[in-house]
């Protein structure tokens, strides 16, 4: 369903000639081919599932924000629009981003529910988090929160 959506984007974007959306999402589809090809070498013939393709989104923006950062620091403001540009444009097919208290509560009901007492249980907790709420945080925040709560 993603993936249909992205290749139905990238049609329009190519007949609109809108140049960065064009590229930005070939680069996406590239990605998500790169992906599915690495689980086939491990024997998943399906390829990545929609919740992998929203982490592999989040991942791909927070690669964009880190060189926000840098162009921001050395003045390079062409670049810096141009990957303010990508972010938004991956954005688009992100639902809708949990706020911190959101995500506090989520850690503290996946706490309960796993009944997770120490850091040790941090596996369990987070891959009960991913399962939950794939492409709807950011999971460094929720791992800095997690320490928090079984701390």
């Amino acid at each position: 369903m993603l993936r249909e959506e992205i290749k139905l984007k990238l049609n329009e974007a190519i007949k609109s000639k809108h140049k960065k959306a064009t590229s930005t999402l070939r680069l996406v589809l590239a990605a998500i081919k790169d992906r599915d090809i690495a689980a086939r070498s491990k024997g998943n013939d399906v390829g990545i599932s929609e919740d992998e393709i929203k982490l592999l989104f989040q991942t791909m923006i927070k690669q964009r924000n880190e060189s926000c950062q840098i162009y921001e620091k050395a003045g390079r403001n062409e670049l810096l629009e141009s990957e303010k540009e990508e972010i938004r444009i991956i954005s688009k097919f992100l639902p809708k981003q949990m706020t911190e208290t959101e995500i506090r509560n989520a850690v503290d009901s996946t706490i309960k529910e796993t009944n997770s007492k120490s850091i040790k249980d941090m596996g369990l907790l987070m891959s009960k988090l991913k399962e939950k709420f794939a492409g709807r945080c950011d999971f460094v925040l929720v791992s800095k929160i997690a320490r928090e709560m079984l701390s």
